[in-house]
């Protein structure tokens, strides 16, 4: 089960077939769609990967079902205190006048744009009453045009036949391309049990994909450092994907900022960033000049609705691509309910993240054998359509219980305890050194 999924991932990062993938437990997250197979999928894909970066042989690579789908919500298990809550009191789901709307509001700029759309203040039930006087087309251009985040429900036909479903359908799911020469890569910790010990990771990535993707890396041993803006802040989830990184704060905005991130990017291996597609093209960052300022990068870039079409540059996340692209629509049929009906977790993010992972991985790889740096590419839009053409899900037992890894973390927030690895390569056991912390708790230094 699942081994169609698997395949297609590993033959869209151009690594070897999945034969040494063992795949364990029997659960699976309840859906419309096969969610926990495109879990194990990309994270199985991830293994052979690192795998195919350490060995020439083929080494036993087990992925556990159960602890996967523990994994696709959330890992952390706060002792003696509580998460703040994800969501902001205005962000989920309003009837429109002919049909359904999502709104994004975690981000307090997305907030006061579609507060300004509709002209009332900051009250669930005015939002509720304002946005029944909308279509949902309508409501979703304005707010954008405004700034904000929003995504109208449509069908899967619907998303197929618009011009930028017709563009996704027409990308690949991880696109590659090499770049310029550089020096081998010498993978000094590759014998050992942090076999990426000494590569250097800068994530310039928000919730939620991309934080999962180096929250991987820092697990096998990489050197990960984390950039924010000043001010920027993620509450609901800055404890769970910020375990095993360094995590600092710069403006690129500023010249002084600027010139260290200049000297960081020069220092590192690996680039993860998932800004909409031009923005570091308009911080003076674009591709050329981030392939001069490091030869042989592995540049790594997540985008929400694709990389062509017209809604390449648009905001997005998660739950609006999935209402976007007819995957809150069908779970809603599916299960006869009247309201959009999401999958279960934040697959999409997930799925990317670890297929992020994978291809950085891969980078790491042609930069080794190769010496030649590379550029990834990847989507939740096209992750979607992974999981739309994989099928509908079958009945089958709820994942078992999470069980944790035994190790008490002692974050900046409180102790927790985490759910145990769901993936384990022989040789190579997944260990976070450094707890989570707060943003900005470390200098912009290697």
């Amino acid at each position: 089960m699942g081994a169609d999924l698997i395949s297609a991932t590993l033959d869209a990062l151009g690594a070897r077939a999945a034969g040494n993938v063992r795949v364990t437990g029997t659960g699976s997250l309840p859906s419309a769609f096969r969610v926990t197979e495109l879990a194990v999928a990309s994270v199985a894909a991830a293994g052979v990967c690192l795998d195919g970066l350490l060995h020439e042989q083929p080494a036993e690579i087990t992925v556990d079902r159960d602890l996967v789908s523990h994994w696709f919500g959330m890992t952390i298990r706060p002792v003696g205190w509580q998460l703040p809550h994800m969501w902001d009191a205005i962000a989920g789901d309003y009837r429109t006048g002919d049909g359904w709307i999502r709104l994004h509001t975690n981000v307090p700029h997305h907030r006061a744009a579609a507060l300004d759309v509709l002209d009332v203040p900051a009250h669930p039930a005015r939002v509720d009453e304002a946005v029944r006087g909308w279509s949902a087309g309508e409501l979703e251009r304005a707010v954008v045009a405004a700034g904000g985040a929003a995504a109208a429900m449509r069908t899967a036909d619907q998303w197929l036949r618009h011009p930028q479903g017709l563009a996704v359908a027409a990308e690949p799911l991880v696109a590659f391309e090499q770049t310029n020469a550089a020096e081998t890569l010498d993978l000094a910790g590759a014998a050992g049990e942090r076999p990426l010990r000494g590569v250097r990771v800068l994530d310039l990535t928000r919730v939620l994909a991309g934080p999962v993707a180096t929250r991987l890396l820092a697990g096998w041993g990489a050197d990960v450092l984390r950039v924010d803006p000043p001010q920027w802040d993620e509450p609901g989830v800055i404890p769970e994907v910020l375990r095993g990184k360094r995590t600092t704060r710069l403006d690129l905005h500023a010249e002084r900022d600027r010139q260290r991130f200049c000297e960081l990017l020069a220092g590192a291996d690996v680039l993860v960033h998932g800004y909409r597609s031009d923005a570091l093209d308009r911080l003076g960052f674009g591709l050329r000049e981030r392939e001069r300022l490091r030869p042989g990068l592995v540049d790594v870039a997540l985008d929400a609705y694709g990389w062509t079409g017209p809604w390449s540059r648009r905001r997005g996340f998660d739950s609006l691509v999935q209402m976007s692209t007819g995957i809150a629509h069908e779970g809603m049929r599916a299960y006869g309910r009247d309201r959009p009906t999401p999958l279960p977790v934040q697959a999409l993010d997930h799925a990317t993240g670890y297929l992020m992972a994978a291809a950085a991985l891969r980078g790491l790889a042609v930069r080794r054998c190769e010496a030649r740096g590379s550029r990834w590419r990847l989507s939740l839009a096209r992750t979607a359509a992974l999981l739309a053409d994989a099928g509908r899900a079958e009945a089958a037992p709820e994942p078992a219980g999470a069980v944790l890894d035994g190790e008490l973390e002692r974050t900046s927030w409180g102790p927790v305890h985490r759910v145990a690895a769901p993936l384990h390569v022989t040789g190579a056991p997944l260990h976070w050194a450094v707890p989570a912390r707060a943003l900005g708790a470390d200098p912009p230094a290697w």
